[in-house]
């Protein structure tokens, strides 16, 4: 029978758990600096919740021996994580342990370790609600989790909770639009989609300790984890916390401290901070990738095999998820075989990897073992497959295929180079790996890599030479564009302070010598808790024109190609917690001007003042946006104006950064839009791209996504790049210099890079119609290969109808690309929609043994039709 209900007298049919019978649970509720300032609401509604627990300091969390004293652990309001303390928990959860957590879990925490914690959760906090909700149960059939009963209706603040493994359920939603998922449960953990124990998220006492009771209770028959270690060492920082008696379970004494072991209940642990421009998303609504200009983060190498969704385990795996692991493989066969046809092609004779073949019989095999239920050999057998496929890449010469090749050249490196000679070694490895555009790191943190007559300070870390010129020549000698990569309203880095043997809390340049421009949080704050960056208030007229000059001296100094804003946002927030930033002097006074209120004075619970503060800052960023793109096409109409950006869902960023970059997109203020797609797992880095490249609502912006390289196998680098090419992608970027290993580079030295036999291809964003051209020919080769090769499966009168449209076509392009106009502009487009139009029947027969490459084939064809609007759109503004 299905479980119905409402919240409203909540009658949940299910197990109102009693603690009797639970001599097994042990729980540990974890104390952060985050949490500790509600710590007295918290520890109010555990002793409702009638439940013994020990409070452990999250610091604590990287001690195996700590964890192993609890089978359930609670982490409440927690957002900064270190690598170490995800990989603690990770072992901990495969030796029987459970989590419950509430709030953004993790989310203030960096790329890696926010990627651990979806992938070790089952789902993510991904953005808050605009207005309160209450939750409203699922209906559940067979074996379903136990809910509260008879509690109150009650809206509370909280946020959608997004499952993303294929054993996650949400057990309540919200009674909001879309109904987002409130709660989540999985074997391993459940998440509570709001601030448990925060008073101001609405919540009574009663309800949440009655959730809570009922998750804790639901894991109370877990037995003891099977720990490495017996006792809890001298270190331990766990402080035992009695609740209310409760009969059937013993009360744990309370220790004596000793000096260095434990922590007083009201002292608050050490803040841990994280790089919070280091986001990540992942499906369905991916959350966040890094800044580009973030610096290095010392976290764990991710292992290939846990790069997908399959790793070793006999779990059961049911009929959905087989169908999901056998597509993921096929996916990545056919990518393989993609690149061995490109390469036969330019080669003129067959290439097909024996793992092919091999790959094809596994998946047999892995059927049959599913149905004998050998689950543990069956996901074995995926993962040699996969590894296999993922090294058998040919490293050979590819067809000339314009694309965007970019990378980024951080700081870092370019310090190091140390003069001109230094730096010609580094452009000499980016031209021998085919890199076609460099994104330089102009401007960090308020200092220009340059000698500046706008700024107040130069990089300290820059002496006697001058970057960015040396940059410039040296990259238009090897045929590579340069383009400044400026930090915008970030102008401050706690981190380059160290370096460069300053204080700490050293603002930076510009706000040391104008500290009105200056930004600050809702509690007047300059860096926001977790994270290390000052930002410049967007809506000072001050420090909009000094940015502004500053970007006007780059472009008129040096021959640079283009420029890319990074930091072109607010700092990270999230209203549903109070955290809020904007409220520099001239913001307030602008939006108290505008409003009659301000904004310091309202909060999201006044719904329509909130979203007029939102749309405010969002306003700011793009107005900025759109004077650089004004100032770079009255200085020079060959400039090229792109944006790193976060990929995000466009609700969650705009109400967490402002950062609404469809907009500057659809306007044709930016040429390109480069999301910081920043995943550990691969098939989330092509769920999240698919819907970014192939967005319809971006004018005529090209998006080239972002491939973060750090700790990445050159394997995965390589099958990210090919995943793009049989997407309608028009390149990528690679992040960054300092993280490109030389197996990498070897490997694209091999496939793409410059030789003196071949000239360079078009860079799609500068020769737009040149680069249609030259894919569509590349297309064209690969027709002909398979048709000699009897393999391309038409017959007549369609093969005589496709070379005829396909040459009429190839013609079309051919003039567009040598005489520009809007005549020729016209009829290479009706050629190329009429093509389009016939293609599926024509391909019908080989759609049925190679469907990845016909779909491939048409990717490309939509490339076409993207260049061609591109290049329309570009020769319109300038």
């Amino acid at each position: 029978m299905a479980n119905t209900g409402s919240f409203g007298l909540l009658s949940f049919p299910g197990v109102a758990a009693s603690p009797s019978g639970n001599a097994n649970l042990k729980l540990g509720v974890v104390r952060s600096s985050e949490n500790q300032q509600t710590w007295e609401a918290i520890a109010t509604r555990l002793q409702a919740a009638q439940l013994n627990y020990q409070i452990v300091e999250l610091v604590a969390l990287e001690e195996a021996a700590t964890l192993d004293a609890f089978n359930v652990l609670f982490l409440p309001n927690i957002a900064t994580f270190t690598p170490a303390q995800i990989q603690a928990l990770e072992a901990w959860i495969e030796r029987g342990g459970r989590l419950i957590t509430s709030g953004p879990v993790g989310d203030l925490s960096s790329v890696w370790v926010r990627s651990r914690l979806r992938s070790l959760l089952g789902a993510y906090w991904a953005f808050p609600l605009s207005t309160p909700a209450s939750l409203a149960p699922v209906q559940c059939t067979g074996q379903c989790p136990p809910v509260p009963q008879n509690l109150s209706p009650q809206s509370l603040w909280g946020g959608a909770v997004i499952p993303v493994g294929l054993d996650s359920r949400a057990i309540a939603t919200w009674q909001a639009a879309d109904t987002p998922p409130a709660i989540v449960v999985t074997p391993r953990a459940t998440l509570f989609g709001w601030y448990w124990g925060q008073a101001n998220s609405g919540g009574s006492p009663e309800l949440e300790s009655a959730w809570l009771r009922t998750a804790v209770l639901n894991y109370g028959n877990l037995p003891p984890v099977t720990a490495p270690t017996a006792s809890t060492p001298s270190g331990s920082r766990i402080y035992r916390q009695p609740s209310t008696t409760v009969p059937g379970v013993a009360r744990p004494p309370v220790p004596s401290p000793r000096q260095g072991m434990l922590r007083s209940p009201q002292t608050a642990p050490p803040m841990i901070r994280a790089n919070q421009d280091k986001p990540i998303l992942a499906a369905p609504t991916p959350s966040v990738p890094q800044s580009p200009s973030a610096d290095k983060v010392s976290e764990p190498v991710i292992p290939a095999e846990r790069l997908s969704r399959v790793s070793p385990s006999n779990l059961p795996i049911t009929p959905v998820e087989a169908i999901a692991l056998r597509q993921d493989v096929e996916q990545l066969i056919g990518r393989v075989e993609s690149t061995s046809l490109a390469v036969s092609a330019v080669n003129g004779t067959a290439t097909r990897p024996g793992a092919i073949a091999q790959a094809r019989t596994a998946l047999d095999r892995f059927q049959a073992l599913v149905e004998q239920q050998n689950y543990a050999e069956a996901r074995q057998q995926l993962i040699d497959t996969r590894e296999q496929l993922i090294t058998a890449y040919p490293a050979r010469r590819l067809p000339e295929t314009a694309e965007i090749r970019a990378m980024w050249l951080d700081r870092g490196t370019i310090v190091q180079a140390g003069s001109e000679r230094g730096l010609a070694q580094i452009f000499d490895r980016l031209a021998a790996a085919g890199i076609n555009t460099v994104f330089f790191e102009t401007v960090n943190a308020g200092y220009p890599i340059y000698p500046s007559n706008i700024a107040p300070k130069a990089n300290p870390l820059v002496n006697g030479w001058d970057p960015l010129a040396s940059a410039v020549k040296l990259a238009h000698e090897r045929g590579i564009e340069l383009h400044a990569w400026v930090w915008a309203f970030a102008v401050g880095n706690e981190r380059h302070n160290v370096l460069a043997n300053l204080p700490r809390n050293y603002p930076g340049p510009i706000l040391s010598a104008h500290p009105d421009w200056a930004s600050y949080d809702n509690r007047g704050n300059l860096i926001p808790r977790g994270q290390d960056k000052p930002f410049l208030d967007p809506a000072n007229p001050e420090a909009r024109r000094y940015l502004l000059s500053l970007i006007d001296e780059i472009v008129t100094k040096y021959r640079v190609d283009g420029v890319q804003l990074d930091y072109i946002r607010y700092p990270f927030q999230d209203p549903s917690a109070e955290r809020s930033y904007g409220y520099g002097k001239a913001a307030r006074e602008q939006f108290r001007a505008l409003a009659g209120v301000d904004p310091r004075q309202i909060s999201p619970r006044q719904t329509e003042l909130w979203q007029r503060w939102t749309d405010f800052r969002v306003q700011q960023v793009n107005s900025f946006v759109a004077d650089v793109s004004q100032l770079l096409r009255r200085r020079r109409s060959d400039l090229t104006l792109s944006v790193a950006v976060f990929p995000l869902s466009e609700h969650e960023r705009i109400h967490k950064l402002q950062q609404h970059w469809e907009t500057w997109a659809r306007r044709g203020d930016v040429d390109l839009v480069v999301p910081m797609t920043y995943v550990a797992e691969s098939d989330r880095f092509g769920r999240l791209t698919l819907p970014l490249i192939t967005n319809e609502s971006l004018g005529s912006a090209l998006v080239v996504p972002g491939i973060r390289l750090l700790d990445l196998p050159k394997a995965i680098a390589v099958d990210r790049i090919q995943l793009l090419r049989d997407r309608p992608a028009l390149g990528y970027a690679l992040f960054a210099a300092e993280n490109l290993t030389r197996e990498l580079e070897t490997f694209l030295n091999s496939t793409q890079g410059a030789t003196s036999q071949r000239t360079p291809s078009a860079i799609p964003h500068r020769q737009p119609f040149q680069a249609a051209s030259t894919r569509y020919a590349a297309l064209q080769q690969e027709w002909s290969f398979l048709s000699n090769q009897n393999q391309l499966r038409m017959r007549e009168p369609a093969l005589q109808a496709f070379d005829r449209r396909s040459q009429a076509l190839s013609a079309a392009l051919k003039q567009l690309a040598q005489q520009p106009s809007p005549r020729n502009l016209q009829a290479a487009r009706q050629e190329l929609q009429a093509f389009r139009q016939e293609f599926p029947n024509w391909m019908s027969v080989q759609r049925l043994e190679q469907a990845y490459q016909v779909s491939t084939w048409e990717n490309r064809l939509a490339s076409i039709e993207l260049l061609l609007n591109y290049g329309e759109q570009r020769n319109a503004t300038r």
